[in-house]
């Protein structure tokens, strides 16, 4: 996850060629309004939004072929996101029924949001889907609700979102399912929801498998001895819970010379390099540490830098610019696990027309995970974000 768009960080390093400050997002846009992204193809398969669609419409096929480690919110066993498809006849089908959609973030200002929110519309546009409205509740649960109430006045046959709070917005969901309206979900569902009934699926990148992945990498660069911590995210969110269970349980059951010594919860994005500070305060011997996504590693990056301890070695999911640039060049930051937000939006939109055809959809669905490490940084960038990496990441890997 990360806190600002991808194209104010590209911007911002394009000028000042440094790493750029984490700050605070706007607080919340209006419909029809969403912050900008990588430009790229729709999907494989197929042509991009602005030109001809023929189908069919598939996410990435050159992603790895690998299980999918992570588990749905009710327990499903995942569905691999590259197996879901519309056919040329399907897509003709679709476009004929002019269709309305809407999408509802639970925070839209950064790389991960502005990926999903790309992949959406170059596929929704694909379809001759119109988005009616998109907004973003700034991690605001009421706001989320009375952006769905207004985005229910404008009668949408779809809705794809990311609950900010899965109980305290569960009843306009359910609303909104009762209205008709087909909802497809980013990582998590409402609570009381059921797939097939009242949402047609949830979407998630496999989070354990990008868990196992960091894992790997840690141990890898800390010569799989020593002691490390977590930091972990401390609240009730099953797809970063299972970030660090998967990272745990790689550590506990394949590297029996790494000892996991310290445990530290943050609430928010912004706790990082708190945490990490006490962390490498009351540790001095630690060797590496695990951070459970992009923006609370900057800040452990920043904690460390202070403690003078320049040689700790850490690893994190998700590939945002900061993170991306201190792989590149060398630094504390060894590697990660990198969702794919932009297939994920894809898988998303192919979700809701399956919805709209009565075709039978998965419970849950998941995109591959994806190593990160210095030798694969720009590949990993276009593999990520459909787009060429920007020049200050392509001259930090020279």
């Amino acid at each position: 996850m990360r806190k600002r768009s991808y194209a104010a960080a590209v911007l911002l390093l394009v000028f000042s060629l440094s790493l750029a400050a984490c700050g605070k997002g706007n607080g919340g846009s209006a419909a029809n309004e969403s912050p900008s992204a990588p430009d790229g193809p729709a999907a494989s398969g197929g042509a991009t939004a602005s030109g001809a669609t023929d189908g069919p419409i598939t996410i990435n096929q050159s992603l790895p072929e690998k299980e999918i480690l992570s588990k749905g919110p009710d327990g499903e066993n995942a569905v691999s996101a590259k197996t879901l498809q519309l056919t040329e006849e399907e897509l003709a089908k679709i476009k004929a029924g002019r269709y309305k959609a809407a999408i509802s973030m639970h925070y839209a200002g950064n790389d991960w949001s502005a990926a999903q929110l790309k992949g959406l519309k170059d596929t929704f546009a694909k379809m001759n889907i119109e988005i009616v409205a998109t907004t973003d509740a700034n991690f605001k649960a009421e706001k989320q609700v009375s952006d769905i109430e207004t985005i229910l006045a404008k009668k949408p046959d779809i809705l794809v979102s990311i609950p900010v709070d899965a109980v305290s917005t569960a009843g306009v969901f359910k609303k909104a399912a009762s209205q008709g309206v087909k909802i497809v979900f980013m990582d998590n569902k409402a609570a009381g929801l059921t797939a097939g009934k009242d949402y047609v699926s949830v979407v998630s990148a496999d989070n354990y498998g990008n868990g196992v992945e960091a894992a790997h990498i840690l141990a890898k660069a800390i010569g799989e001895e020593g002691e490390v911590g977590v930091i972990f995210h401390d609240a009730d969110f099953f797809v970063t819970k299972q970030r660090t269970e998967a990272f745990e349980k790689t550590i506990r059951d394949e590297y029996p010379n790494i000892n996991i010594i310290a445990r530290g919860g943050i609430t928010g994005p912004n706790d990082g390099e708190k945490v990490a500070s006490a962390m490498l305060t009351k540790h001095p011997n630690l060797k590496g540490m695990f951070v459970v996504w992009d923006v609370p590693a900057e800040g452990a990056l920043a904690a460390a830098r202070s403690a003078g301890r320049t040689d700790l070695a850490i690893a994190t999911i998700d590939l945002g610019t900061n993170v991306a640039l201190d792989i590149a060049k060398g630094g504390m930051i060894k590697g990660l696990g990198a969702q794919l937000p932009y297939d994920q939006g894809v898988a998303e939109a192919i979700l809701a027309a399956y919805s709209l055809l009565g075709k039978e959809a998965p419970a849950y669905a998941a995109v591959p995970s994806l190593q990160v490490n210095r030798d694969n940084i720009l590949e990993s960038w276009e593999t990520v974000y459909h787009a060429e990496p920007p020049a200050p990441l392509r001259d930090a890997a020279k």
